[in-house]
């Protein structure tokens, strides 16, 4: 069996669509959500949807207290759905290969530190892009700079805004980003 833990910072709807994607999967189970947000909607999620999860600070990110965690919890693997830090070099170590991010754009143009959420968006629709998307990556020590496992292109309207861009690429994520886990997973990407 395949333990995942999932990371996020925020509202926590790739988390919950996750979640019910490996609900009744007999090879992968969510074990542990880890939010560094105490004031993150996704804690009610997990609340409501009766899924164990973690609180973490900054300090614990860094000490191996975060390591050890996910140890106890017997994970396999780690899935950043929505979550802003940088993941420390001795959980990257430990979990080579073994930890994927979803990205609200087509990697390596807007990617790097800081460019998440609406501002991505925005980015995207100031360069006069004619198509954004998703990347599902590896992580490694670098923020999205990891190898690309897989993305999805949508083209953009004349007049898209950020929410209207936004709203899409939501669709990718909910659509892709568990088959793309599941896939990379069980060696069948």
């Amino acid at each position: 069996m395949n333990h995942l833990a999932l990371f996020a910072s925020g509202s926590g709807s790739n988390v919950e669509n996750i979640i019910n994607y490996f609900h009744k999967n007999s090879s992968i189970k969510v074990e542990v959500i880890i939010c560094n947000n105490k004031n993150a909607y996704v804690i009610e999620r997990c609340q409501r949807l009766k899924i164990s999860y973690h609180l973490i600070d900054n300090k614990s990110i860094s000490s191996n207290k975060l390591l050890f965690l996910l140890q106890s919890k017997k994970i396999t693997h780690i899935i950043l759905a929505g979550y802003l830090k940088l993941i420390p070099k001795i959980i990257i170590k430990n979990y080579k290969n073994k930890i994927l991010n979803i990205h609200p754009a087509l990697l390596p143009k807007f990617g790097g530190k800081g460019y998440y959420g609406n501002y991505v968006h925005q980015k995207v629709l100031e360069s006069n892009e004619t198509k954004s998307g998703i990347t599902i990556h590896l992580v490694n020590q670098k923020y999205d700079d990891g190898k690309i496992l897989f993305q999805k292109k949508t083209k953009l309207k004349s007049g898209e805004t950020i929410k209207s861009l936004s709203e899409k690429i939501h669709q990718l994520e909910y659509e892709y980003f568990p088959q793309i886990i599941e896939k990379y997973i069980l060696n069948k990407l």
